[in-house]
């Protein structure tokens, strides 16, 4: 049984009932359902009516005493992983380009969620969210089952972001800043890819232009959608594909693709509290970045 307990901090003068938290904290309909008729909240140690107003400092255990949506297990892998960020609910790791987020075969063990199994030894890694094998940096894991429908709510209600770093060819001008809204779906000539189809799935991105010359641009992006490849199909549809993308970059490839997951932030769950975790480029790809844009190694930042 997965267990919470909470210090529950008032914010704005807030008189909320149970209910009303459990519904505040994403906590799912039906799981609230479970935690009632089990009278598995407890305030304070004691069972109270879902319509009991929850005070400052009151102390609220979950007893999480159901069955989880999913429960899947992985092989442990055999690579180091690099934590970013680690409590006892969460770990957020740096993903290295051409490592698979998870596997595709239960009998697979090179993934980075692979990795994480053996990282946990007595716990699991449950996904929050994906990056493309091609792209490196911060993905979010969640050690148990129960966290991932909340973390989904808040993918959903765009409260968990996640920013990447691109360097893209400019073979088109391109303004400062924009917002590319261009639906995605299956490219029928090639099962790998995807592209901008008129009947495809709903796909905005937002970017920005940190540094530039004639020929690149270093941009930065945030998804408020989870297509498959959407950065790596907005670019290039808008022919700006990001380099060394072996699958929608004409010009000559050398190296990783230089799209990296840099900054999550979201809501740590059952708080009002904010988190934003940041990784540095990886120094390879930083070193190339300066040397195309010929800019001086004091680190474009992409937060000034």
């Amino acid at each position: 049984m997965y267990q919470k307990i909470i210090t529950y901090h008032r914010e704005n003068h807030e008189s909320l009932t149970i209910r009303e938290l459990l519904k505040k904290w994403l906590i799912p309909k039906k799981w609230q359902h479970f935690f009632r008729i089990q009278e598995d909240v407890l305030i304070n140690g004691q069972y109270h009516s879902f319509n009991t107003i929850v005070h400052d400092l009151d102390v609220i255990t979950l007893n999480f005493n159901f069955p989880p949506r999913t429960e899947q297990h992985y092989l442990p892998g055999h690579d180091p992983i690099e934590v970013v960020y680690e409590d006892e609910d969460i770990i957020v790791v740096n993903k290295a380009a051409g490592k698979k987020t998870h596997p595709n075969l239960a009998t697979e063990d090179d993934s980075l969620m692979n990795d994480v199994e053996a990282y946990l030894k007595d716990g699991h890694p449950y996904m929050v969210h994906r990056i493309d094998m091609e792209t490196s940096g911060l993905v979010l894991i969640s050690k148990t089952p129960y966290l991932v429908p909340i973390f989904n709510r808040q993918l959903s209600s765009k409260t968990l972001h996640r920013e990447y770093l691109a360097l893209v060819n400019l073979d088109a001008p391109i303004e400062d800043s924009g917002t590319i809204n261009q639906p995605i779906g299956q490219d029928p000539t090639d099962v790998r890819k995807r592209m901008v189809t008129a009947d495809g799935l709903n796909a905005t991105t937002n970017y920005q232009v940190i540094e530039r010359n004639s020929e690149f641009a270093l941009l930065k992006l945030n998804l408020l959608t989870g297509r498959t490849h959407q950065l790596r199909v907005h670019l290039a549809y808008n022919h700006w594909p990001i380099v060394n993308d072996v699958l929608y970059n004409p010009h000559e490839k050398a190296g990783n693709l230089f799209l990296f997951a840099h900054k999550l932030t979201f809501s740590q769950p059952f708080t009002d509290k904010r988190k934003i975790i940041q990784a540095k480029l990886p120094e390879n790809m930083y070193n190339l970045i300066c040397a195309i844009l010929k800019q001086p190694k004091s680190s474009p930042n992409p937060d000034n």
